[in-house]
């Protein structure tokens, strides 16, 4: 049953599982589609492979395997879910994906809905998941980030398709003592009069009806992207929303374990480390690997990091997340691991 006691108030980050398609795709076979190679995408982007879903995988079969996981790691028992949420911008259902991985899953009691939020997708629904535990309405919550740009991306546009790859990654929450809070507090932003920086926009296609009358056809374009802009914005505000929570909460950035950002772009990996004066080597990063992977990014490179050993229990990590809307946010936690 969800938790009622007055001393819940915390939050415990206790199990990850990440998930990838088979199917891997590397620079050099990009090459065979458009005029790009190898060194022009690594040095612009650092980003050498994507994994693309093909005809054997479903985003909810990656969404429900990483979510498996992490409920696994994290020692609980399915049916003692209280919450499935999962960030996605690219449901396999437009109705919503998220019923259909809670079934898979077996987490017959959890309630199960998707949150939208392109790129920073997982972290919005990391924040919105915490509430529900905070509050002791819930007790267990799983969060998915999972995302299949390989639908939306134009793969004649070598500007954009080098960039993007599909994946998912989980992460149990669970709630707890205010003194074993994990996550210790967050900033969440939004600027919507420049989401045309980068967006997925309908198709503004329209037929007629009855006499007098038209309707607008369902469907979307490719992705649109200014990345010159993007960049710009996430070199700028990412920061500043990181320099800000960090400042709230009395945190020298040098007392940092880890610094976890949305996988877009090597580049502004590097630029928020250059900012901070924090080492190369405290920046997590897996773009090499797969490319941007959307509201995936944050929690596949943090369940990397888990069970690789790079993150440990107790180790403090600063995380943002930046994308469409324009939407960026920053969250501050430490892992706990199942105890």
């Amino acid at each position: 049953m969800p938790g009622t006691s007055k001393n819940l108030g915390g939050v415990a980050l206790v199990g990850s599982g990440s998930a990838t398609p088979n199917q891997r795709l590397t620079n050099d076979q990009l090459s065979l589609r458009v005029d790009t190679n190898d060194a022009w995408i690594r040095s612009r982007t650092g980003i050498g492979a994507r994994r693309v879903i093909g005809s054997d995988e479903t985003l909810v079969e990656l969404s429900q395997r990483a979510g498996s996981l992490a409920i696994q790691r994290a020692g609980w028992d399915p049916t003692s879910v209280d919450l499935v949420l999962l960030a996605t911008s690219t449901p396999d259902d437009l109705f919503g994906s998220a019923p259909k991985v809670q079934a898979l899953l077996g987490a017959k009691q959890a309630v199960a809905f998707d949150l939208t939020a392109a790129c920073s997708g997982f972290l919005f629904a990391l924040v919105t998941a915490s509430q529900f535990l905070r509050t002791g309405a819930m007790r267990r919550a799983l969060v998915i980030g999972a995302d299949q740009l390989s639908r939306w991306v134009d793969w004649d546009d070598r500007r954009s398709c080098v960039l993007f790859g599909d994946g998912a990654g989980a992460i149990a929450l669970e709630s707890t003592s205010l003194v074993q809070n994990g996550l210790l507090d967050f900033q969440l932003k939004t600027d919507g009069s420049r989401g045309d920086c980068l967006n997925l926009p309908q198709l503004n296609a329209t037929s007629p009806l009855v006499a007098g009358a038209t309707y607008q056809q369902g469907g979307f374009s490719p992705i649109q992207m200014n990345g010159q802009e993007v960049y710009k914005f996430a070199v700028r505000e990412v920061p500043a929303i990181l320099e800000t929570l960090l400042k709230a909460n009395q945190v020298d950035p040098e007392s940092l374990d880890w610094l976890l950002l949305h996988q877009a772009n090597q580049r502004i990996l590097d630029a928020v480390a250059d900012r901070f004066e924090v080492s190369y080597q405290k920046v997590l990063s897996n773009l090499a690997d797969y490319g941007n992977t959307s509201a995936a990014t944050i929690p596949l490179m943090l369940d990397e990091a888990v069970q690789d050993g790079r993150v440990q229990p107790g180790h403090l990590i600063a995380s943002s997340g930046f994308g469409a809307g324009l939407s960026w946010g920053a969250a501050l936690f430490r892992w706990q691991g199942a105890t």
